[in-house]
């Protein structure tokens, strides 16, 4: 991978880790679906402007005949910012809601399963597979059970910890569905019309069935602003850039360090603290994360030259 697309997917990582607790304290202000829709309504405003920007200078540089510039796919822009949208909406909406009742590490560590999920998806999409991303899922498995099940007597896994690994489903079919369309598009473009769907969809979803109060809107400005601007606008058009003709099992590594940085955000700034037996699981789905993405070694061929 580029180090550029490097770095825009580690700060990525960052912007989201830390948003794990913006996106915790925000569930004090407004309900989990209006805090999704509202922190979407800023992502696509902040993301708009520089859309036009954008569209104006290179409408521009085409109209004077520079060979070097050409109009992204409109077709594909729609469909691949409405079809990640959906995906966005619904994981968000599930992560928000179960923040209300899980820690900030564990929620982040559990959202990163996508890694295991996206080269296992990839595999029924290809049909092919390395035996080490079947050991992954198995490490991943146990570290599910170490961080939802152990230590909880008959509780089994609760349904924060099903929302989690549901979100993480979405998660990985946004990703891959950035990895179709993100190379037919503009980033920024793809970006805001991923956004301008998850705004509609979100605060629609949010009337239907919460309360949303401006007074509890303005109450949770800063969450809001963080997660709307940052998180959303900022790091996920980070994403779709970085992703952007990289393999998604590899930029999902890079992604993955969310959880790292969720925890490390729950521990400094919430206090929060994980037990013996989830630090086990988190130590046991990162494993998973690595081993999902170790590099394939390739057989190198001796040629003996005839004499």
């Amino acid at each position: 991978m580029k180090p550029k697309n490097a770095l825009l997917l580690i700060l990525c990582s960052f912007i989201w880790g830390t948003a794990f607790v913006a996106q915790s304290v925000g569930n004090n202000f407004m309900g989990p679906v209006t805090f999704q829709g509202v922190r979407s309504v800023l992502a696509a405003l902040t993301l708009l402007p520089l859309v036009l920007v954008r569209r104006h200078y290179r409408n521009r540089r085409i109209a004077a005949g520079d060979r070097n510039v050409a109009a992204p796919d409109r077709k594909a822009t729609i469909t691949g910012g409405v079809l990640s949208g959906i995906f966005l909406t619904a994981a968000s909406i599930l992560q928000q809601t179960a923040l209300t009742g899980t820690t900030v590490g564990k929620g982040g560590f559990l959202t990163a399963l996508y890694i295991v999920m996206v080269p296992v998806f990839l595999f029924f999409l290809t049909r092919k597979a390395d035996v080490k991303v079947w050991i992954s899922v198995a490490i991943a498995v146990g570290g599910m059970y170490f961080l939802c099940l152990a230590g909880k007597g008959e509780s089994g896994i609760g349904r924060y910890d099903l929302m989690l690994i549901f979100c993480a489903i979405l998660f990985a079919f946004q990703i891959l569905t950035i990895d179709y369309y993100g190379s037919l598009t503009d980033g920024i473009e793809l970006s805001f019309a991923q956004f301008a769907t998850a705004a509609v969809l979100g605060m629609l979803l949010a009337f239907l069935s919460e309360h949303p109060t401006l007074s509890g809107v303005f109450s949770g400005w800063f969450p809001l602003v963080y997660c709307g601007v940052l998180s959303s606008a900022v790091a996920y058009t980070f994403q779709i850039i970085g992703q952007k003709g990289q393999n998604p099992s590899i930029a999902s590594l890079f992604m993955s360090l969310e959880s790292v940085f969720s925890v490390l955000a729950g521990w400094a700034l919430l206090h929060q603290v994980l037990s013996r037996d989830e630090i086990i699981g988190c130590v046991l789905m990162f494993t998973a994360i690595i081993t999902a993405q170790l590099p394939k070694r390739e057989r190198k061929e001796v040629s003996h030259a005839s004499s």
